[in-house]
């Protein structure tokens, strides 16, 4: 009797030896982080004399190891996933949103670059007294390197991807930029040489950007992340335009170029850390967004890697002119536009240089919001169902009917604010090319885009430069910009007859 008193006054006690060990247990893993799934409430049950206490303690100990060996496994595998397993226990910011950000920063830069020229050519022109046809020279002078450097650029990229070619791009534009006004003191061939180097270096920007966006977002997305790039684009106008003045006023004509080169060197250390050509090499992109932007991609047919097709392959198809025609008419006037409109609205208006600046920032700033619009209405689209043909068509076709109406308009501008109003219309409606050609290059040749997107912005290029130097020629022979404004609407017409009769969503090569 006594020894059976002894078990029964024996058994709480095992029982609350065998509850310390669980809560010990316990105790340990919440060290890991875990949430304890055996409560201290439940050591009550074994004091209070309720015969399923005990039982019921002792199912939470089983199921408690169960927990802690599941815990182990998974710690285990996290060890062996590595950063990608541990980063997908995370909620970030998708990596594609992070590669856009920087190409849109990348390509704010570019502009800001190019357009820094375009209003300290003002105060240069008048100290070493340059008339209008030389400063289209000079304006054009960029683009002597640039048609140079697209269709190489273009090859490189689809070889070697375009982290590194871009990379190499900005590095050299930036080193162009700071010996700008260097080279404008010293002569103006060198003037005309640092820029045409300056040109050689943004050559690759494009190409490298339409790559590098095909391969981060899936086909559905890929309009609005170009449109997003290119906003920042268009934003660069307004940076370079802004900014130009206030530096050329307080810290001279060195202000701005060494500014805008500085930034460059600090978005280049940004990228060559943050960013891989595929997103399958980043070592921080989670498993489902990997699997998104894969499921996303059309099926491609193989083609030996790094080998070009025969030019005459290219050439001897006409989407690819649809192509070709559709970048003339875009530089054409985006150039005209770009380089001579503190000219225009200082010589028409007679308005000062800061006031020129201003009114010509207005319509960049509109043309990145349009652009972006253009962006997401595309996707949007072909979501709905529409065909790729149609969409394409569509877009291009707002971005020349609409801005050849407005510089018809134009001409007959009485005042800087309906002249403002009219160029405003005419760039954002232009911005809807960058859903229709720009991305049509992807369309119908994916495996040599960027020696598709080389070969017809070469032919941009030098139709930019018919049209920075012949604006020059125009407006010193007959006296106003009416004639070119005209010659310029004409031509957006007769390449959006070309584009709808030619032009082609479907894979071609």
């Amino acid at each position: 009797m006594a020894a059976k008193s002894l078990m029964h006054a024996s058994s709480p006690c095992h029982s609350c030896f065998s509850s310390s060990q669980s809560s010990l247990i316990n105790f340990r893993r919440t060290q890991l982080g875990f949430e304890n799934s055996v409560k201290w409430e439940s050591l009550s049950l074994c004091f209070g004399g309720k015969s399923g206490g005990v039982e019921r303690l002792q199912r939470k100990e089983r199921k408690s190891l169960q927990v802690i060996r599941c815990t182990a496994e998974s710690i285990d595998r996290g060890m062996l996933l590595g950063r990608r397993g541990r980063e997908e226990a995370k909620v970030n910011v998708p990596e594609r949103f992070k590669v856009v950000a920087l190409m849109a920063c990348v390509m704010c830069l570019c502009n800001a670059d190019r357009v820094v020229m375009s209003v300290a050519i003002v105060p240069l022109a008048a100290k070493h007294g340059w008339s209008n046809s030389f400063l289209g020279i000079v304006q054009s002078s960029f683009l002597w390197g640039y048609i140079f450097s697209s269709v190489v650029g273009g090859a490189l990229v689809d070889k070697y991807g375009g982290k590194r070619v871009i990379a190499t791009g900005v590095a050299l534009w930036s080193f162009a930029t700071l010996l700008t006004p260097w080279a404008a003191n010293h002569s103006t061939g060198s003037l005309l040489a640092v820029r045409a180097f300056f040109g050689l270096a943004e050559g690759v920007a494009l190409p490298s950007m339409g790559i590098i966006l095909s391969r981060w977002f899936p086909n559905h997305e890929r309009a609005s992340a170009v449109g997003f790039s290119m906003a920042g684009f268009h934003l660069g106008n307004v940076a370079g335009l802004l900014l130009t003045p206030i530096m050329l006023s307080s810290v001279g004509i060195t202000g701005p170029f060494i500014l805008f080169s500085s930034l460059g060197l600090l978005w280049l250390m940004t990228w060559t850390r943050g960013v891989t050509n595929n997103p399958q090499d980043n070592h921080f992109i989670s498993k489902s967004e990997l699997r998104l932007i894969q499921d996303g991609k059309a099926e491609c047919s193989s083609v030996n890697k790094g080998e070009l097709p025969p030019v005459r392959l290219l050439l001897s198809k006409l989407p690819t002119w649809a192509i070709i025609f559709a970048n003339i008419t875009n530089n054409w006037g985006y150039f005209v536009l770009l380089s001579w409109m503190p000219v225009y609205f200082k010589t028409v208006f007679n308005v000062n240089l800061k006031q020129a600046a201003w009114f010509s920032a207005v319509p960049w700033g509109t043309m990145a919001v349009s652009g972006y619009f253009a962006g997401t209405t595309s996707d949007y689209l072909i979501k709905a169902g529409l065909s790729l043909t149609l969409v394409r068509k569509i877009m291009q076709s707002i971005g020349f009917i609409g801005p050849g109406v407005s510089l018809l308009c134009l001409n007959y501008a009485n005042t800087a604010e309906s002249a403002l109003l009219l160029i405003t219309i005419a760039l954002s409606l232009s911005s809807f090319s960058q859903a229709g050609f720009l991305l049509n290059m992807q369309d119908i040749a994916p495996q040599y885009a960027g020696l598709l997107h080389g070969i017809s912005n070469s032919a941009g290029t030098l139709a930019a430069i018919m049209s920075t130097i012949g604006t020059g020629y125009f407006v010193q022979w007959l006296g106003s910009f009416q004639a070119f404004l005209t010659v310029t609407a004409a031509l957006y017409f007769m390449s959006a007859i070309f584009w709808n009769l030619f032009a082609t969503g479907e894979r071609v090569f």
